[in-house]
């Protein structure tokens, strides 16, 4: 950041942050014994607004603000595909979230995995569930490392050099600190003030890019015609046919998957009551128009011609704004895709560690630990999993976390069975979705590694061949192996687990006659 109003301006918005998070305490409870469920769900006791901020700034994080852009940048028209996913996993939030919310609140579970647990009687299940939480949880993680890099690169410092370094050891310092001591109510508080930051921003910026190239018509025209006069290979602002299948079902499987994340439940749990995600979920659209503009935002990078040097396409629309902005507002943008990374990185935490606690160290480690000592683990487990991004990200290339978050995609689908599936009927024996779990983590882990991590795949026979996306072919497969191998445990006498979850009213199973398994739901 070359210009000291750039600076100022940047540091006043990472100030205000860092004195919103200390003011977390006030939203502390005092007189109440310590617990899990205080510390990581903020009591279950968010509002509208609140849940509306957190969700939204968990959602849509800052390397979503950076990578998107970047793709539309890099790759044009099939980066678009995060604007129909994030308006699908809107309806199935609205459906999945209030429901898994009330079995949740009404049985004490914490995580998905709790849930799992109950529901199927199967702690081989819950576990896998738990593990690929937090394995797919850590390179997101990273990823909000990434984008703050990628910022701190497009304002003038260098990455590698000592001054970013200490900047992103005091942003995570003062977040670990913020977070140990109150867990999700910390990164609740940031949410406001980022929402403040990324929609007034975003705002401003479009409107002066806009101006300075004459409209939203002549920004895509000039973008078209310099991809077009740069053969810019598959670069174009409209979809070819055969990126169709691709496109579609790169966006149906991100939609199924965001919502199976930790800390996306995480986020969702911590609300009030199940009204309370169901007017959130209806308001989720204003958070996809900011995303929206952000992609416009990577198409006038091209109209502009900007040029990457360093640091990925992900730095082109940060390199746009210093370009074209005031100092002043360029340090707003820069300060609020900053604080962007904050709200989910705590959350990411706060859901690993409370996934790892509940259902690794309770349930095999310590059986009997008390409130006060799962609350003292998860802290600790949170602080490990923020210094381990850090050291991730500057003693791996920046493509090993990319690399790793695409798998971490394709991984997560691979609970969508249990978790979704298992919240309307328990018909799938245990076994059986775990012999399809793994199906489904091998063979999609195999799809990807094959194409040298590229999330979208090709299949078919010779001559009709598709490339559609990794995760949700693994998900087929995965289905397959548990519906087709469900009757045959059965005729063989495999016992199940004893479903011990208690439903609320309104969300009583049927059971179907003779088989002791329930169908669709009451309510």
């Amino acid at each position: 950041m070359n210009e000291g109003g750039t600076l100022l301006a940047f540091l006043a918005v990472i100030a205000a942050t860092s004195l919103l998070a200390v003011a977390a305490r006030r939203f502390h409870p005092t007189g109440r014994l310590p617990s899990l469920e205080g510390w990581a769900l903020a009591d279950r006791g968010l509002g509208t607004g609140w849940s509306w901020l957190l969700i939204g700034g968990t959602f849509f994080t800052a390397y979503t603000f950076t990578a998107v852009p970047g793709l539309a940048y890099g790759n044009g028209a099939p980066a678009f595909f995060a604007i129909p996913y994030t308006i699908i996993a809107c309806p199935l939030a609205f459906v999945l979230l209030p429901r898994l919310w009330s079995v949740c609140a009404r049985n004490g579970y914490i995580t998905a995995a709790d849930f799992v647990r109950g529901r199927y009687g199967s702690p081989p299940l819950a576990l896998v569930v738990a593990l690929t939480g937090i394995l797919a949880t850590m390179p997101y993680l990273a990823l909000q490392v990434l984008g703050i890099r990628a910022i701190l690169t497009a304002g003038g410092i260098d990455a590698d050099a000592l001054g970013a370094d200490l900047a992103m050891i005091a942003l995570f310092a003062g977040l670990a600190i913020a977070t140990y001591r109150y867990g999700l109510r910390a990164p609740t508080v940031i949410a406001a003030f980022k929402g403040v930051a990324v929609f007034g921003s975003v705002i401003v910026a479009v409107w002066l890019v806009l101006d300075d190239l004459g409209g939203p018509g002549a920004v895509f025209e000039r973008a078209a015609h310099h991809m077009t006069e740069g053969g810019a290979g598959d670069a174009a602002l409209l979809l070819t046919p055969h990126q169709q299948a691709a496109y579609a079902t790169l966006a149906l499987g991100s939609a199924f998957a965001v919502l199976m994340y930790p800390h996306m439940l995480t986020a969702a749990f911590a609300a009030k009551s199940p009204d309370t995600l169901r007017r959130v979920t209806v308001g989720l659209p204003a958070w996809i128009a900011v995303l929206a503009l952000f992609g416009l935002l990577g198409i006038a990078a091209v109209a502009e011609r900007i040029r990457v040097t360093a640091g990925g396409a992900e730095v082109a629309v940060p390199l746009l704004v210093d370009q074209l902005m005031p100092p002043a507002v360029a340090g707003l943008v820069f300060g609020a895709i900053t604080v962007g990374a904050l709200v989910p990185a705590a959350v990411m935490s706060v859901a690993a560690a409370t996934s790892f606690v509940r259902n690794v160290y309770v349930e095999y480690v310590h059986p009997t630990a008390t409130p006060k000592r799962q609350v003292r683990i998860a802290r600790g487990v949170s602080l490990v999993a923020k210094v381990g991004a850090v050291g991730f990200v500057y003693g791996l290339r920046d493509q090993a976390a990319i690399n790793l978050q695409l798998l971490g995609g394709v991984w997560i689908l691979q609970i969508f069975p249990a978790v979704a599936i298992g919240l309307y009927t328990r018909r799938l024996h245990p076994r059986a979705l775990f012999t399809g779990w793994a199906v489904g983590m091998t063979a999609g882990t195999v799809m990807v590694v094959q194409e040298g991590f590229s999330p979208v795949v090709p299949l078919g026979p010779t001559g009709h061949v598709i490339e559609v996306y990794a995760g949700l072919a693994a998900l087929l497969v995965n289905l397959t192996v548990a519906v087709a191998l469900t009757p045959v445990l059965h005729r063989f006498g495999v016992p199940r687990g004893t479903d011990t979850t208690a439903l609320p009213p309104g969300l009583v199973f049927r059971r179907r006659p003779g088989t002791g398994a329930s169908s669709t739901c009451d309510g």
